[in-house]
């Protein structure tokens, strides 16, 4: 399959600039996988649109403020500007030290969690300025700053392709405390804001975040998750539906275009994520009762898959064996148990689902590796097996129609954007 058989043309204005009014007040697109019958409804129907019984997985991680500007040291560069000349940009994508896997059931913590030796991945732009060995100076730019002094400092240690850097920061008393401060939230490029010119609106800062965000550590919102209201939440309890959470940090992938033309090509960037002891138990439990498991959001689905491989003994960092159907393993009964690690896996129509047979999803973008999860998912009945197997890309076709559908009935699209319900 190419990259290019993902592609749909999108009108500009429905992509969502900002989110709705009210939170959990979006439409949502429900599409039976088995027939491809869609429905129009809304998110706030979601409690009677699942049943009791159902476990729902959400991805609890929490969006730092990682969007940066910053100027070189010994550049000319007017940083204590409204709007100065030679700022670079910065997007912190992951804090190197916390990429090691542990069998612990919770992140590191402590210390660990907060090395000296604060080394980060990170995107810059424009990147052809910014060299290693050279020292970024990151300045509180609002206007009652009272200091000349920059709040952060950086050394370049090594670069990567596609503006990709290693910056070391410096030691701070709390560095987090000083992100906080300085830094922007990581809306994608998509959506329209000045974010070197101004502070990010209070909009931006709540409504970008899950209601239930707790381990700081994403680039990128679970946008799923964003439509979620407390009195959701009950609704769906009172409902019997069982929630539990996990944690998977939105990394570098969800930055970064793909750049190559066939699926099988594709490798995606790792992530880091922790399946907590009473989530592992609860997954256990649906497993063997039989009972539907429905992710929210692709994170979560990339996570709980990945889970299912390693607990299956099957490869999980490359592109899927099932793409042939004859040569998909056999299933045996699935055991979790609770750890944190990393995944670089890709969903990729012609995947078998061994955990996910529900998922709440955002639209996603033309020729993304999320629309192709989607697509893979789509083509899935309840028991994970393919609704049919002649046809050469299973779901594409499901999904693109379902977007068209959208398109035409002026959903919004991405992450401020609606949703849909696949089961």
């Amino acid at each position: 399959m190419l990259v290019s058989d993902f592609h749909y043309d999108l009108p500009p204005e429905l992509i969502a600039q900002h989110p709705p009014a009210q939170r959990g007040s979006s439409r949502m697109l429900v599409l039976n996988r088995a027939t491809g019958a869609l429905r129009d409804d809304l998110f706030a129907n979601l409690p009677q649109l699942l049943q009791p019984g159902d476990l729902l997985v959400l991805n609890d991680s929490r969006v730092l403020p990682a969007r940066l500007f910053a100027a070189r040291a010994g550049a000319r560069a007017q940083t204590r500007s409204p709007q100065p000349s030679g700022l670079i940009e910065v997007l912190l994508t992951e804090q190197i030290e916390a990429q090691i896997a542990t069998q612990s059931e919770t992140p590191p913590s402590g210390s660990a969690a907060h090395p000296a030796e604060n080394l980060w991945r990170t995107l810059v732009r424009p990147a052809r300025k910014v060299s290693p060995g050279e020292t970024l100076l990151f300045f509180d730019r609002s206007p009652e700053a009272g200091s000349a002094q920059p709040l952060l400092t950086a050394e370049v240690l090594a670069s990567g392709p596609f503006g990709e850097r290693t910056l070391r920061f410096a030691p701070v008393p709390d560095f987090h405390a000083a992100l906080s401060r300085i830094g922007h939230m990581p809306l994608p490029p998509y959506i329209h804001r000045n974010q070197s010119a101004q502070p990010d609106s209070a909009e931006d800062r709540e409504r970008y975040q899950t209601v239930y965000s707790h381990p700081l550590g994403s680039a990128a919102a679970p946008t799923a998750g964003l439509h979620f209201t407390p009195e959701v939440l009950a609704a769906l309890r009172a409902r019997g539906v069982e929630i539990q959470y996990l944690t998977l940090h939105v990394g570098l992938g969800t930055f970064q275009p793909v750049r190559v033309s066939r699926l099988a090509d594709i490798r995606l960037h790792a992530e880091r994520y922790t399946l907590p002891a009473a989530t592992a138990a609860a997954l256990n439990r649906a497993l063997a009762e039989g009972r539907r498991i429905v992710a929210a959001g692709t994170t979560t689905t990339r996570a709980l898959e990945h889970i299912a491989q390693q607990a299956s003994g099957a490869p999980s960092t490359t592109v899927l064996s099932s793409w042939v159907g004859s040569n998909e393993p056999q299933r045996s009964p699935l055991h979790l148990e609770p750890h944190s690690g990393s995944t670089s896996i890709f969903l990729a129509p012609g995947h078998r689902f061994r955990i996910v047979n529900g998922l709440l999803t955002n639209f996603h973008l033309p020729e993304s590796t999320l629309l192709m999860l989607v697509a893979a998912f789509a083509a899935c009945t309840d028991n994970g097996e393919r609704t049919t197997d002649n046809d050469p890309a299973p779901g594409l076709h499901t999904i693109l129609a379902a977007y068209a559908h959208a398109i035409r009935l002026r959903y919004r699209f991405f992450s401020y954007g609606d949703c849909m319900l696949l089961l």
